[in-house]
């Protein structure tokens, strides 16, 4: 993960998005694969006929890539919309001068180390 954050340099200390939406994103396209009845998976039930529909991989991938697309968009539009309003109530960075005395100091007024 650390190289994906280099290559598209973002910043993500936990690399929230590297476990959890890379990982969730190969999570979903692979039901794809794991669900195909020829491959011991359980196929998709038709609740119409009552019983297991005719299973087509490439439809279902289809299926949840739009899944996969949407949860993206959403999640994009809805963080940038709450990103801008803090931005522009309370800001999202502190001065230079706090950054370098260090938030521990600045904020807390404690360390959080003992050198």
């Amino acid at each position: 993960m650390t190289g994906l954050k280099t290559m598209l340099r973002y910043d993500d200390s936990l690399d929230a998005f590297g476990i959890h939406g890379i990982g969730g994103i190969i999570g979903a396209l692979g039901t794809a694969i794991v669900a195909n009845p020829q491959l011991g998976g359980t196929g998709v039930w038709d609740y119409v006929a009552n019983g297991v529909a005719e299973y087509d991989t490439m439809a279902q991938l289809g299926s949840q890539s739009w899944g996969v697309l949407t949860a993206i968009v959403w999640s994009g539009t809805v963080s940038f919309i709450g990103y801008k309003l803090v931005d522009l109530m309370v800001g999202l960075r502190v001065s230079a001068e706090v950054e370098r005395e260090g938030l521990d100091i600045s904020e807390h007024g404690e360390t959080a180390y003992h050198l």
